[in-house]
């Protein structure tokens, strides 16, 4: 039963991550004058509207995923250079500022209220679903950074107009291959111990919120701490 529980308050958290990620390549879009997300239904917060099943699919085995793409046409913006960066980073921005909000609620839930539901389910899902939307929003950050299809790091590199022939069209036809094979062997790594040697995305995770999320930790560590 504690399973089933710590699944679906990693579920419901990185629905959460997932969406507040859309929206803001929505909402970006929008601003730099490209209205085709939002008549597309996508500049919301409604989880449903960006579900990849695949991508999801990914998330329930391993915990990292993807959301279906955000349409966006770059000629409507009113800087085609200027909308397209600000446009592919706004989700990873989302999620750093998502990130340095989270940690110090999901700190007040473990110290104040988690002592009050001591040794119940209860318990056990709030504790996993606020760290679990910190630390989705964090290893969501960087992971998007990745240069590979649908990624963000892959918007940025188009973004940036640094296209590299070859590479390129490797990237575009076969990223989503990548995707998979990465977070199979994270999925793999917890039950085959060679596995873990290899798991990338795990390292990647533990890079967002050990050493990216270090300054985050010191800073709201001291400001409870003059608090409490």
């Amino acid at each position: 039963m504690e399973d089933l529980v710590i699944i679906i308050a990693q579920f419901i958290a990185a629905a959460i991550v997932l969406s507040f990620h859309e929206f803001a390549h929505a909402f970006a879009a929008y601003k730099c004058g490209d209205p085709t997300a939002q008549m597309a239904g996508r500049m919301t917060l409604n989880p449903l509207k960006h579900f990849d099943p695949l991508g999801i699919l990914m998330f329930a085995l391993a915990g990292f995923g993807w959301a279906k793409p955000v349409p966006i046409n770059p000629y409507n913006f009113d800087d085609f250079r200027k909308g397209s960066i600000w446009t592919s980073a706004a989700g990873v921005l989302m999620n750093l500022f998502m990130a340095f909000l989270l940690y110090p609620i999901y700190l007040l839930v473990a110290l104040k209220i988690c002592p009050l539901v001591a040794g119940t389910y209860m318990e056990v899902f709030l504790l996993y679903l606020f760290y679990g939307l910190y630390a989705f929003s964090m290893g969501f950050c960087v992971f998007n950074l990745l240069p590979l299809y649908p990624l963000d790091g892959f918007r940025l590199v188009e973004a940036l107009d640094t296209k590299v022939g070859k590479i390129y069209s490797f990237l575009l036809k076969y990223s989503r291959y990548i995707l998979i094979g990465l977070i199979l062997i994270h999925f793999l790594a917890d039950r085959i111990y060679i596995f873990a040697y290899i798991d990338f995305l795990e390292m990647i995770l533990n890079f967002a919120t050990n050493i990216l999320g270090a300054p985050i930790h010191l800073f709201w560590n001291w400001i409870l701490g003059l608090i409490l």
